[in-house]
C-alpha cells in the first residue's frame, strides 16, 4: 500500500466517528425521530398531531336535525337512517365511487389531443467564430405545442373500458358497502333490544325469588319449614341478583355496539322507542333455490368482483397496445423576441410520424401475458366469490330455519315451565312440595324465558343476514321475502330499558 493510501485510509477512519455522531437519529421539532430502544415509548412532540375533538353533550349536533328530537325514541328505521348517514364505513365507499367516476373522465380525456403552453426567457452568450464576433443576446416568447395519438390498436379504449369496469366495481362496492352497513344496524339493534329483554327477564326472575324467599321465612315461623329452606332460597335470591348485574353490563355493551354501528360516540345520550310492539316469527315460503338465484342476480360484491375481472381483461388490451404500431401527430408553434433583434420571428413544426416497436428484450410478450394472468386469477377470485355467495345463502337459510324451530320450542318450554312453577308453588305453599322442588322450577322457568328472549331476535338476526347474503337487504332495514300469513309462536313486545 503506498503512503498516498496509508494516509487516505487514516483521514477515514479518523472522519468516520465524527461523521456518524453528526449523522445519527434525526430531530423533529425539537424530539429525537425514534425512541432511544426498543423497550421505551416514543414521546412525540407538541403539536405534531391534531387533537381529536373531545366527547361533549354538543356533540349531539352531529345527528341530523330530523332526528335530534328523537335522538332518545329511536325506532328501528330510524336506527337504520342514522347508521346509513352517520356511518363512516358508507362516506368512505362513496368517496371512493366519485373518485372511480374522476378515473374515468381522465381516461377519456386520452382521446382529445393534448395542449401545452409556455412562456421561457434566456440569457446567451455566443463566443467568436470566424464568421461572427462574440456577443450576447436575450431571447424570450411564448410556445404552443400539439401532441396528438391519431391511432394506437386498442391501448386508449382499453384504458377506457378498464375505467369504466371499475367504476361499476367501485359503485357495486358501495352498494355492499350499504347492505353492511344496514345489517350491521340491525344486528345491532336486535341485540340491544334482546339484552334490554333479558334484563327484565332477571327482574321477573328476583321477584319469583323474592316470593320463593318470603314463602319459605313465613313456613319457617309457623315451624312447617327448616331454616335450610331459607338459606336455599337466599342462595337463588343472590343468584338471580347477580345475573341481573350481569345482564346490566351486557345491556352497556350491546349499546356501546349499537352506537359504534351509528357512527355515535358510545356515551353519546341516545334510547331506542319503548313499547314498539310486537314482532312475530312466521315462516319464510321462499325456497332455497330462489333465494340462490336472486343472490345470484342482487349480490352486489360478486357484481363488482366480475367488474374487476373485466377491468383486467381490459388492461390486457392496454399492454398488448404498448407492443403494436402507433400514429401520432405532434405540432410546435412559437413567437422568438431577441434582443438584439436579428434572431426575432415567429417559428412553427408539424410532424405526422408512426412509432412501430421491433425489440425491446421480449418485455411486451412478458407484459402482455402477465396481465393475461393477472386477470385470470382475478377472475377465479370472482368465481370463488360466486362459491362463497351460494354457500352463505345455503347456511343463513337453513340458520333462519333452524331458529323458526327454535322460536317455536322455546315458546312451548316457556309455557311449560310457567305451568311447572304454578305448581311447584302451589305444592310449596300447600306443605307437599318441598323448597327444591320449586327453586328448581323457577330456574327452569328463568332459563326458559331467557331462551324465548334470544330465540325471538335471533330469528329476526338471521333474516336479516339471510336478506344480506341474499342481495336484497333494503336500505330501510326490509327484507322482501314471501311469509306465510300465520305466526308460529306468542309476539314478543320489546320492555322499556329504564
Amino acid at each position: 500500500m503506498s503512503h498516498t493510501n496509508r494516509l487516505l485510509q487514516a483521514i477515514f477512519i479518523g472522519v468516520s466517528p465524527i461523521l456518524a455522531s453528526c449523522t445519527g437519529t434525526p430531530r423533529v421539532n425539537g424530539v429525537a425521530g425514534s425512541s432511544p430502544s426498543p423497550s421505551v415509548p416514543w414521546t412525540p412532540p407538541a403539536g405534531v398531531t391534531d387533537r381529536e375533538p373531545l366527547v361533549t353533550p354538543a356533540m349531539i349536533n352531529a345527528v341530523p336535525a330530523d332526528l335530534q328530537q328523537r335522538l332518545q325514541a329511536l325506532t328501528l328505521p330510524d336506527v337504520v337512517d342514522l347508521a346509513l348517514r352517520n356511518n363512516p364505513t358508507t362516506h368512505a365507499s362513496w368517496s371512493q365511487a366519485q373518485a372511480a367516476a374522476d378515473l374515468l373522465g381522465s381516461a377519456r380525456g386520452e382521446y382529445f389531443p393534448e395542449l401545452n403552453a409556455s412562456v421561457a426567457t434566456s440569457r446567451i452568450k455566443s463566443p467568436a467564430t470566424n464568421a461572427r464576433p462574440a456577443g450576447q443576446r436575450t431571447e424570450y416568447g411564448p410556445a404552443i405545442s400539439l401532441n396528438y395519438l391519431l391511432l394506437d390498436f386498442g391501448g386508449r379504449s382499453g384504458s377506457v373500458e378498464a375505467a369504466r369496469q371499475s367504476l361499476f366495481a367501485a359503485n357495486l362496492t358501495h352498494n355492499s358497502s350499504i347492505q353492511n352497513t344496514v345489517l350491521d344496524a340491525l344486528t345491532a339493534y336486535f341485540n340491544y333490544v334482546a339484552t334490554i329483554a333479558l334484563l327484565a327477564a332477571e327482574r321477573t326472575a328476583i321477584e319469583e325469588a323474592q316470593a320463593s324467599l318470603k314463602a319459605a321465612q313465613q313456613r319457617n315461623k309457623v315451624g312447617l319449614a327448616t331454616i335450610a329452606d331459607v338459606l336455599q332460597a337466599k342462595t337463588a335470591l343472590s343468584q338471580e341478583q347477580l345475573n341481573l348485574e350481569t345482564t346490566q353490563g351486557l345491556v352497556q355493551a350491546a349499546r356501546g355496539s349499537l352506537a359504534s354501528s351509528l357512527g355515535l360516540p358510545a356515551n353519546l345520550p341516545f334510547d331506542l322507542a319503548p313499547n314498539l310492539g310486537p314482532f312475530p316469527v312466521r315462516t319464510l315460503t321462499d325456497s332455497v333455490d330462489n333465494i340462490i338465484n336472486a343472490a345470484l342476480r342482487n349480490r352486489p360484491d360478486l357484481a363488482a368482483a366480475r367488474a374487476r375481472a373485466e377491468a383486467a381483461y381490459s388492461q390486457v388490451r392496454v399492454t398488448r397496445a404498448a407492443a403494436l404500431p402507433s400514429l401520432n401527430l405532434t405540432g410546435n408553434g412559437s413567437r422568438l423576441y431577441s434582443t438584439p433583434s436579428t434572431f426575432s420571428g415567429p417559428s412553427y413544426s408539424l410532424n405526422f410520424g408512426l412509432s412501430i416497436p421491433i425489440f425491446n428484450g421480449f418485455s411486451h410478450q412478458y407484459d402482455i401475458a402477465a396481465a393475461r394472468a393477472q386477470a385470470d386469477a382475478i377472475s377465479a377470485l370472482a368465481d370463488q366469490t360466486r362459491q362463497d355467495v351460494v354457500t352463505e345463502v345455503f347456511v343463513s337459510y337453513y340458520r333462519l330455519q333452524t331458529a323458526q324451530q327454535r322460536a317455536v320450542t322455546a315458546d312451548d318450554l316457556l309455557q311449560s315451565a310457567e305451568q311447572s312453577a304454578q305448581v311447584a308453588a302451589g305444592r310449596y305453599k300447600e306443605g307437599v312440595g318441598s323448597i327444591l322442588d320449586l327453586l328448581t322450577a323457577q330456574t327452569a322457568l328463568a332459563n326458559a324465558r331467557a331462551q324465548r328472549v334470544q330465540s325471538r331476535w335471533a330469528w329476526y338476526t338471521s333474516l336479516a343476514q339471510l336478506a344480506h347474503d341474499a342481495g336484497v337487504l333494503g336500505v330501510h332495514g326490509d327484507t322482501p321475502f314471501s311469509f306465510s300469513p300465520d305466526t308460529l309462536s306468542r309476539p314478543l313486545p320489546i320492555p322499556d330499558s329504564k
